[in-house]
């Protein structure tokens, strides 16, 4: 029998080793303002701190544009997979962007490194829907303290798969990290855990077609893998039934036929090979002992890790929709 965990209604999913926390963010922002803000009421809300999902939206951080305001992370990386809306990042060593509708952002925080995460509603006379995932993952002890590391992978550079099964039905596999067939994901970071083929590391968006029937591959007995069922009317995998928002914990040794029992549904799937070290976590870092925990909030406050360089705790970039990102080298990266 599968391993099947109902999903929590708010909040972080449950993850395994080598990933430490998978968030899916689906917020339906109304109209935006003048100043990138939702053009609603903010009354009732806790202005600051609002997971209040009021009106099928949250403030989360931001006062005036939704987001996260600048927050420290080191000892981890952040990987946000966007399929609808647009973020913009800010960090303490100068590198900015505007990604989103199908793009990814992938952030080696290593040493340490300040970064901001808002969600500009750019649209002002329909609504701004934003629909992603943030995953994190860890980083062994020999890399936690690598130099950051910042890499973009456009909405183009990301394979994305069509299997039909004997019907013709279709489910697509979106390969944001890790290998499908022949198909792979951009090059990770260097210094991530993704970084080794040996290490399994897989990150896929599924969209299984109403009724459609697909085959997840086996692979390495050692990995870990978890498929979460994302929306949709529940799928089954062999004879067992799975419902809408539950994580399954997959053998990752052997094939397994997976049936969407209804109209199109959406599954994501982590897999890895586990790191197998101590993981000491307190907020926005991960380390392997208490001992480093406490060097990192040492050394934050007395370094800021670089210092913040904008002007504004949850800066924004202008009014137009173009993507792009200013890498930590200075350098300009854009979509094709």
């Amino acid at each position: 029998m599968l391993k099947i965990t109902a999903l929590p209604k708010s909040g972080p999913w449950p993850t395994a080793d080598p990933f430490l926390f998978c968030v899916h963010h689906n917020d339906q922002y109304p109209a935006g303002n003048e100043e990138m803000g939702p053009a609603a009421s903010l009354a009732g809300r806790d202005i600051g701190q609002d997971f209040s999902n009021r009106d099928g939206w949250n403030m989360y951080h931001g006062s005036t544009v939704p987001g996260f305001p600048r927050h420290p992370h080191r000892g981890f990386e952040t990987l946000t997979v966007v399929k609808k809306g647009l973020i913009d990042h800010s960090d303490s060593l100068g590198a900015k962007a505007r990604y989103g509708d199908g793009d990814a952002q992938w952030l080696t925080a290593g040493d340490g490194i300040v970064h901001a995460e808002m969600f500009p509603l750019l649209e002002q006379k329909a609504d701004n829907p934003m629909d992603f995932f943030q995953i994190w993952i860890n980083l062994p002890a020999a890399n936690k303290r690598v130099d950051p590391h910042f890499a973009m992978f456009w909405d183009e550079q990301i394979p994305k798969v069509i299997n039909k099964d004997n019907a013709g039905l279709e489910t697509e596999i979106t390969v944001v990290a890790g290998k499908y067939g022949s198909n792979s994901a951009p090059t990770p970071p260097p210094n991530s855990w993704a970084a080794d083929p040996d290490n399994d590391l897989a990150v896929w968006v599924i969209k299984m077609s109403a009724h459609a029937k697909w085959v997840l591959p086996k692979t390495d007995l050692s990995s870990q893998r978890s498929l979460y069922v994302v929306k949709g009317e529940g799928i089954s995998i062999d004879s067992q039934s799975i419902p809408d928002q539950n994580r399954i914990e997959l053998e990752s040794d052997r094939e397994l036929l997976i049936t969407n029992k209804g109209e199109e549904t959406e599954l994501l799937l982590l897999q890895g090979r586990p790191i197998s070290e101590p993981v000491a976590q307190y907020g926005p870092f991960v380390m392997n002992t208490k001992q480093e925990i406490q060097d990192a909030f040492d050394d934050y406050s007395r370094t800021q890790f670089g210092g913040w360089k904008w002007d504004q705790d949850g800066p924004v970039h202008g009014s137009e929709p173009k993507k792009f990102a200013q890498l930590i080298d200075g350098s300009i990266d854009k979509p094709a």
